[in-house]
């Protein structure tokens, strides 16, 4: 028997809204009143605030929808800061002018919205600025975000059945905002408070100035310019993507320039930088790594070491509390071990037993190379939830399935509490797990199509370093806009990407070039 009504609205949802996706649920009241929460606009806050603005506008006609974001413009860590400040106090972002992205323009698109034809492969932050505002004027997102608003505190008041966000917001004249909102959505990333390490000697070692030139230990959120490094040794902590890439900038200009990791990285520095294990101590004169290998003329470390995991506006109302290394919570609030944030269920929807189930829920948590299409895919899931709460297991049930995984984790060898790698499955897989249950509930209308597009799932398959070398290799020769000629679509960029991979690793193999495994972890 075919269901008019769901019929209906999902050809309505199709043909008027811009995602197919969001249909229409059954049993729920059609126009309620909500009020929603977003607080920050980089690509994870304009993803949310995309998917809710897509709802039947039927449905959300009676909903205050704002989203706050504290600095000038949209875009998260990807927008500039103007005049970064010294340290100890924090700059607006760790961006700094020389940093192109280490993954190819396809896979960080939104779903059907690509980089303009053009775009290099692996552009510089200038082309990601720009893909967020373009993408907040496209589907008309201005009007409901409010720059230069910070959230400074946001309490729950009420029940675990029912209640509001008691929001406190600083505006532009530096004015204080109350506001009250049915549900908080949280969006700010995970990369505003430095994770510093702190080694044994070395006070002693900083204070044991030589030559006239201060010794320094550095977070590499305040990097900014290379040339700062002339004629130093420099010693970068870090094997990920900001250590190698700030290792390889800083060689052109520094004496000489170690890098010490606890494993090899996935890509090795540009140029001679000499790989050390990681730091043992210090003592006044030398830095002495683990391997009982030491570097006596060092004046400057540069940790690349990573971001705590914070939320100083839910930590102010003892919404989230904070506990170092733990994986125990009291049930009541959050917690934060500085790189996990628990309990939550699918990294999105907070399990305190202080408010609803659908009343907070957090977009941006996992840590994955497909980002904007894990933010689609997460925008997708709260907005159904916060729509339709019904659509949620009661809080044991949730509690007991996210006990499960985590047992799944730890007998496969992983701590859950320590990241967000997605070692459980594919954040492909995680994407699709998400819309899949929606239908499966009547959250979404049934489809056949996956959430994941076939050209994205295709794209995996040239992930590999020899990408990353052959656009460079490209680009040396001139020949990198002639490749990206005629280059629109999806699909023609993953064509590109096949076609440099193709490229390189027979040049490579013609001249018997052998790298480190190219597997890359998605």
């Amino acid at each position: 028997m075919v269901d008019f009504p769901q019929l209906a609205c999902s050809l309505l949802s199709f043909l008027l809204f811009r995602s197919p996706l969001l249909g229409c649920h059954h049993g729920f009241e059609q126009g309620a009143s909500k009020s929603v929460a977003i607080v920050g606009a980089g690509s994870a806050g304009l993803a949310m605030l995309q998917i809710l603005l897509d709802l039947p506008v039927e449905t959300r006609t009676n909903w205050d929808i704002v989203l706050y974001e504290r600095r000038r413009d949209v875009g998260g860590i990807w927008l500039p800061d103007p005049s970064p400040p010294p340290p100890p106090k924090l700059p607006e972002t760790p961006l700094y002018p020389l940093l192109d992205t280490n993954s190819p323009v396809p896979i960080m698109t939104y779903p059907r919205f690509p980089f303009p034809p053009g775009t290099p492969l692996f552009p510089t932050h200038e082309y990601i600025e720009r893909y967020h505002q373009d993408y907040a004027t496209h589907y008309g997102l201005w009007p409901y975000i409010k720059l230069n608003h910070t959230v400074l505190s946001s309490s729950w008041v009420g029940t675990p059945h029912a209640g509001h966000w008691e929001m406190v917001v600083e505006d532009p004249n530096g004015d204080r905002i109350r506001r009250s909102f049915d549900h908080l959505v949280v969006a700010v990333g995970r990369y505003h408070e430095p994770h510093m390490v702190i080694f044994p000697g070395q006070e002693a070692w900083l204070q044991n100035t030589k030559g006239g030139l201060r010794r320094e230990i550095l977070h590499s959120m305040w990097y900014r310019n290379p040339s700062w490094y002339v004629n130093r040794t420099v010693v970068v902590v870090g094997g990920g993507p900001s250590g190698v890439g700030i290792a390889s900038q800083v060689l052109q200009y520094a004496h000489r320039v170690y890098l010490s990791v606890r494993s090899p990285p996935r890509e090795m520095p540009v140029g001679h930088v000499e790989m050390k294990p990681e730091i043992s101590h210090f003592t006044s004169d030398d830095v002495v790594f683990t391997d009982g290998s030491t570097v006596q003329d060092v004046d400057m470390v540069l940790l690349a070491t990573g971001y705590d995991l914070r939320l100083p506006f839910l930590e102010e109302g003892g919404e989230v509390i904070v506990k170092p290394g733990s994986n125990e919570t009291d049930g009541h609030s959050l917690t934060t071990n500085l790189c996990y944030l628990f309990p939550l269920h699918k990294h999105i929807f907070s399990l305190s037993a202080s408010y609803p189930t659908n009343a907070l829920a957090f977009i941006g948590l996992p840590n994955t190379v497909f980002i904007r299409s894990s933010d689609t895919a997460q925008s997708i899931y709260a907005t159904s939830i916060i729509r339709n709460g019904s659509l949620l297991a009661p809080r044991a049930e949730l509690l007991s399935e996210l006990a499960d995984s985590e047992e799944g984790l730890r007998r496969r060898g992983y701590d859950p509490y320590i990241g967000y790698k997605m070692v459980d499955y594919s954040t492909l897989e995680y994407q699709d797990d998400l819309i899949d249950s929606l239908r499966s509930k009547g959250g979404l209308p049934e489809s056949n199509t996956s959430f994941v597009e076939p050209w994205r799932r295709e794209s995996v398959n040239y992930l590999g370093g020899s990408l990353r070398r052959g656009w460079k290799r490209l680009k040396a020769l001139g020949l990198a806009e002639e490749w990206l000629k005629g280059v629109e679509s999806e699909e023609e960029w993953v064509d590109l990407m096949r076609q440099v991979n193709t490229w390189q690793r027979d040049w490579e193999t013609a001249h018997q070039l052998t790298f480190p495994d190219d597997t890359f972890i998605y």
